[in-house]
C-alpha cells in the first residue's frame, strides 16, 4: 500500500507516560438534562460545585465525568494521570503549560493544564487518591456446548441503569491531524495500536493505548481522527458483561434517548459495543470484551470504510461521525483547508467516500 505521508509513529523518548485516563470535561447549558442523561447511561453522580457536576463510574477513580454550565454545548478536554513528580515537572516546562498546582477537584492531587494542538484542554494530574470500589453485580456464568456453569438455577440481571465502571476511552476530531498525535506520542508516550489509512496510504485515524510496559492496557485510550474542525467524536464507557449492554439499551430507549449505533464487535480493539446520543447529540457508548494489549505489539495499518469499524452487528451508519456544521465548525474547516499540511479537497472527498 502507498504511503503518502507518514503514519503516527511511538516515541522513543516521551517527556511522560501518561498511566490511564482520568476524565473528560463538558459544558452544557442544562446541568439538569445532563444529570438525567448521565444517570440513565450508569454513570454515578458524585458532587455538585457551584456550577460543576461530578460523575464517576463504580470503579476506584473519584470522578470520570466533569459537566460545567455554559451558554452552548461543548467538548472542553480530557485529564491524564502520571507517575511521578519527575513527569509532572517535565509537562510543566512543555510550551504553554501552567505552573505546577493543588488540585482541588475531588481526590485532590497535583495538576497543570496544558492544550494539544487542537486547542482542547489537558489536565495533567498527579497523587490523586483512590476511593472505595462501589458495589456492582458479577459478570453473569455463561453456558457453553463445551462448559455448563450453571444447573438448575435462572440468571436475570436487573432491569436499570447498565453500572458503569470506568471510562475506557475518547475519540477526537483533529485538523491537524499529524502533530496532534505526534504531540500525545510526544509527551504522553501513547503508542499507535492500530491505523486505518485512505487509499492513498495516508492516515485517516489512530487508535493509541497507553505505554504500561509489560502490563496490558486497552486497545485503545485514545483514538484520533482526521477531522475537518476539531471535534469531540465520541467516548466510551466499560461494563461488566453483554448483558448491561443489553439491558442498558432497552432502558435508554424506554427512557426516550436516541439510539446511535450497534449492538456490535468493533474490529479494531475488540470491543462489543453500543452507542447512544445524549440531549446534544454527542454519542457515549457502552462496551465490553475489548482487546488488551502490552506495550511491545506492533502497530497495524488497516484501510479505513464504515464496514471495518465493526466486524458484526449493523454497519456503521452514514454520517454517524459527520462532524455539526455551525459557524465556527465552517470557519475551522476552511482554516484548516487553507493552512493545514493534513487537509485538502482530495482528502475530503477519500474521507467522504469512505465514511459517508
Amino acid at each position: 500500500m502507498k504511503m503518502s505521508t507518514p503514519h503516527p509513529m511511538r516515541n522513543p523518548n516521551p517527556t511522560a507516560k501518561a498511566t490511564g485516563l482520568a476524565y473528560l470535561m463538558f459544558e452544557r447549558p442544562s446541568l439538569g438534562d445532563a444529570a438525567r442523561y448521565l444517570t440513565d447511561f450508569g454513570l454515578r453522580f458524585v458532587l455538585r460545585r457551584k456550577n460543576l457536576l461530578f460523575f464517576r463510574g463504580t470503579d476506584t477513580a473519584p470522578f470520570c465525568y466533569v459537566v460545567r454550565r455554559g451558554p452552548a454545548p461543548r467538548f472542553v478536554g480530557l485529564g491524564l494521570q502520571v507517575e511521578s513528580d519527575a513527569e509532572l515537572k517535565a509537562l510543566a516546562r512543555v510550551p504553554g503549560a501552567s505552573a505546577i498546582q493543588p488540585c482541588s477537584w475531588p481526590g485532590g492531587g497535583w495538576w497543570v493544564h496544558l492544550r494539544d494542538p487542537s486547542g482542547f484542554k489537558v489536565d495533567v494530574i498527579q497523587r490523586q487518591h483512590a476511593v472505595g470500589e462501589l458495589e456492582h453485580r458479577a459478570m453473569l456464568s455463561v453456558n457453553a456446548p463445551s462448559a455448563s456453569h450453571r444447573v438448575n438455577e435462572e440468571q436475570r440481571p436487573p432491569l436499570s441503569a447498565p453500572e458503569v465502571n470506568k471510562l475506557g476511552y475518547v475519540m477526537l476530531d483533529a485538523v491537524d491531524f499529524q502533530s496532534t498525535c505526534a504531540w500525545y506520542t510526544q509527551h504522553f508516550g501513547f503508542i499507535p495500536s492500530d491505523v486505518q489509512v485512505l487509499p492513498d496510504g495516508s492516515p485517516a485515524l489512530a487508535f493509541m493505548r497507553l505505554d504500561l510496559g509489560d502490563t496490558p492496557t486497552d486497545h485503545h485510550t485514545l483514538a484520533l481522527a482526521q477531522g475537518i474542525a476539531p471535534a469531540y467524536n465520541h467516548s466510551a464507557y466499560e461494563v461488566v458483561d453483554t448483558d448491561a449492554i443489553g439491558v442498558g439499551q432497552r432502558v435508554l430507549r424506554e427512557h426516550g434517548w436516541k439510539h446511535a449505533w450497534g449492538i456490535g464487535r468493533h474490529t479494531l480493539g475488540s470491543q462489543i459495543f453500543d452507542y447512544w446520543k445524549d440531549p446534544w447529540g454527542d454519542s457515549h457508548g457502552h462496551y465490553c470484551d475489548g482487546d488488551l494489549f502490552t506495550a511491545h505489539v506492533p502497530m497495524g495499518v488497516h484501510e479505513v470504510s464504515r464496514e471495518a469499524m465493526s466486524q458484526w452487528g449493523p454497519v456503521m451508519p452514514a454520517g454517524l461521525i459527520r462532524p455539526k456544521l455551525g459557524l465556527s465548525a465552517l470557519a475551522a474547516a476552511v482554516r484548516g483547508l487553507r493552512n493545514s499540511p493534513d487537509l485538502n479537497l482530495a482528502k475530503l472527498h477519500a474521507l467522504a467516500k469512505a465514511l459517508g
